[in-house]
């Protein structure tokens, strides 16, 4: 096959698995794709992709709004939904994962940011290792960027720093191609919150209110495949890679007293197939924060009492895997507003619709080509706070629910999270059968402090709203509800609306050798296993303050370094 059909899969399994790799990646999302391009590259290396969904060729992946029939469609997500959630007052939650080459950059929001310097520096105390500190893994996002404002000719306002950003990288980074009137008003109001305008989240530090930037190029999704393996790997005769193939097992073998992964057990088309690595090899786990744990634990490899009680034999006891569950929980405030066009009544009759589609068609703008969150904001709870700890997801539209119809009247939502929770939630195996989604278990607001810290969000939201910027659309509080005034109300009502903005981190987290809850190193080798990496979001220590795409494909970019060096 090599690289001539490379989605394709093999004519036989069996056939292809005859082979040896120096490198099987399990899981062709964000960390997989970035990890192929830069492992292949070397053309002694064979490589093999492994992806348990499909080809990207959904015309909804990308088209930027089409997250909206990606998100809930067996075609692109897993489908997975959390476990009844005290915190959030009995509900559960979809909780989408992309299922789909490009993974959940495939179906995500878009959103291109880094986070803070104290999360890295953060990372760096945790691990033992002063590689991940923010000084030292700013060049490995750089080194796949390619941001439009150091394109020719492009603006750079004062307060941006071209020396912190890189250019001809494969990883696409732009503005917008849309403004709203009620989202310009909103960041005005801000202002006079006393949040200042920045003109880049990702500078290390990303206090302020802007339009965010978006991984699109010209009004289309930028997703991981297209950056990553198109073209590049499709040439490669040294690399393979094989959809609808989900992995069930890590193939661990004892090696004079050592355990030492050989390589994978997988589920193609045509059946079960173990897949071998060639002497030294390895296999870099990167299915993210739940496929990751969840492949860990089917092995052996994880908290001995629940593989005991699915009958796993216990290959390492490694009680992390599946724990330190962390993730951005948003409280979406909704506000009514008249004088102003947004999205509820600018799609609410198909003549709207239509114009929509054609300038989109015709010019790739206007609302189709938006992320589901525009414009953003990075601001401090109260002045106790040294660093911004909440963060802004504001949309010119509203609705009840994720997938629901928007309402029939004008309005905003102002979504805020708190960027560094402290709740901590869990992946566990529902059974030995791959085939049954795990048990997710996120546990949100199950401390006080994020009980406070949700609590304070909603309060800065109602001061921002009272603005003068605002007051000519005569904004009114449609969600939670100006009845709702003492902290205990607000936390409940937070566990009322609030929902997952989606980023799952820490499951197979870093650490060093003294900590037990470690699954890997600081070099992301996990625990007493040789041959077997994880590299996605599980392994973060503490979930980064914004979106975590983006810092996903800098921890593949740090690791491919190492493997490529022979580290």
């Amino acid at each position: 096959m090599g690289g001539d059909n490379p989605a394709g899969g093999p004519a036989t399994a069996r056939e292809a698995a005859s082979g040896r790799f120096d490198f099987i990646i399990v899981g062709a999302g964000t960390a997989g794709c970035l990890l192929a391009n830069r492992l292949s590259a070397d053309p002694a290396k064979r490589v093999l992709l492994l992806e348990a969904g499909g080809r990207d060729d959904y015309h909804w992946i990308h088209i930027p709004v089409g997250y909206l029939y990606c998100i809930g469609n067996p075609r692109t997500d897993w489908l997975f939904k959390t476990e009844p959630d005290a915190g959030l007052n009995g509900r559960s939650l979809r909780y989408p994962r992309g299922k789909v080459l490009g993974g959940c950059s495939s179906i995500n929001g878009m959103i291109y940011m880094r986070g803070q310097t104290r999360d890295y520096d953060g990372w760096a105390a945790a691990s033992g290792d002063d590689a991940w500190r923010w000084d030292a893994v700013l060049p490995y996002f750089r080194q796949h960027e390619d941001h439009w404002r150091l394109d020719d000719g492009a603006d750079r306002p004062p307060g941006f720093d071209p020396a912190l950003h890189g250019h001809g990288g494969e990883w696409r980074v732009e503005k917008q191609r849309l403004r709203w009137a009620v989202l310009d008003a909103f960041a005005a109001a801000a202002q006079e919150a006393g949040i200042p305008a920045t003109p880049d989240f990702n500078r290390g530090n990303n206090e302020g209110v802007g339009y965010f930037e978006v991984n699109q190029r010209a009004g289309w999704r930028w997703n991981t495949a297209k950056a990553f393996l198109r073209p590049a790997c499709y040439r490669r005769p040294n690399f393979e890679m094989w959809t609808g193939t989900q992995a069930h097992r890590l193939l661990l073998e004892q090696v004079d007293g050592e355990t030492r992964c050989d390589g994978v057990l997988v589920r193609t088309p045509q059946g079960l197939e173990e897949i071998r690595l060639n002497a030294g090899g390895q296999v870099l786990l990167a299915a993210g924060a739940i496929g990751s744990p969840q492949l860990l634990q089917l092995s052996g490899l994880g908290p001995a009492t629940l593989l005991q009680r699915h009958g796993i034999e216990v290959v390492r006891d490694l009680p992390g895997v599946g724990g330190n569950l962390q993730d951005h929980l948003q409280i979406r405030a909704v506000f009514q507003v008249d004088g102003v066009s947004t999205l509820n009544t600018l799609a609410s009759s198909w003549f709207g619709k239509a114009r929509i589609g054609l300038e989109y068609a015709l010019r790739r703008t206007g609302p189709m080509s938006m992320a589901p969150s525009q414009l953003g904001a990075f601001a401090r709870s109260g002045p106790d706070k040294a660093w911004p700890d909440l963060q802004y997801h504001v949309q010119p539209l509203s609705l009840e629910a994720f997938g629901e119809p928007l309402h029939a009247f004008n309005a905003f939502t102002a979504s805020v999270c708190n960027l560094n929770p402290t709740s901590r939630g869990s992946v566990a195996i529902r059974s030995a059968d791959a085939a049954d989604a795990p048990l997710i278990a996120p546990n949100y607001l199950s401390t006080a402090e994020d009980r406070e810290i949700a609590a304070r969000s909603l309060r800065l939201t109602r001061r921002i709203v009272e603005q003068p910027a605002l007051a000519r659309y005569r904004p009114r509080e449609y969600k939670p509800g100006v009845q709702f005034q003492t902290d205990e109300e607000l936390a409940r009502l937070a566990g009322d609306i609030a929902t997952t903005i989606f980023h799952p981190v820490g499951t197979c987290r870093m650490g060093r050798d003294d900590d037990a809850g470690a699954v890997v190193d600081s070099r992301l080798r996990v625990r007493g296993v040789s041959g077997l990496r994880v590299i996605d979001a599980s392994v973060m220590p503490t979930i980064t303050s914004g979106n975590t795409n983006s810092p996903t494909l800098m921890i593949a970019e740090r690791a491919a370094a190492w493997l490529s060096a022979g580290e």
